[in-house]
């Protein structure tokens, strides 16, 4: 268990939950940054509406900026989960990701339902309704 301590004292030490899942998903960012970097084999997934052609190496690195910026900004939320500005940017970042997932659905239909659509689908709306129901817990105003 001593070999393992050393990143059980790096997790947020903060109660509950929320600050662990802020970290996961913060991680999870950071994959999706860097394949979107890489290559656009897992962006063209995204994008099934259109052709893949459409999906250029510049939208891929547009989309891995934001993606990182909002992975900085869930990783501080992870440790600063009692911050109301910190806190209110980190839900801010999913609702922006779930505007802009279900807009591509919805609206401009560039997306389609399937698998690697719906994973931010889901984790935008566990996180802001987990967020704006957990707020008066983690941000004593």
């Amino acid at each position: 268990m001593q070999d393992w301590q050393f990143l059980l004292d790096a997790l947020p030490q903060t109660e509950g939950f929320l600050p662990k899942w802020q970290l996961i998903v913060a991680t999870m960012a950071v994959f999706n940054t860097v394949q979107n970097f890489a290559t656009l084999k897992l962006t063209r997934r995204l994008y099934t509406g259109v052709a893949p052609t459409s999906i250029t190496e510049l939208q891929a690195r547009t989309f891995a900026a934001w993606t990182l910026t909002s992975a900085i900004v869930r990783g501080y939320a992870a440790y600063n989960i009692h911050s109301k500005v910190v806190y209110d940017m980190a839900l801010l970042t999913y609702l922006i990701a779930f505007g802009h997932f279900t807009s591509e659905l919805f609206i401009f239909r560039t997306a389609k339902f399937n698998v690697p659509v719906l994973s931010p689908v889901i984790v935008s709306t566990v996180s802001l309704v987990w967020m704006i129901q957990q707020y008066e817990f983690y941000v004593k105003a």
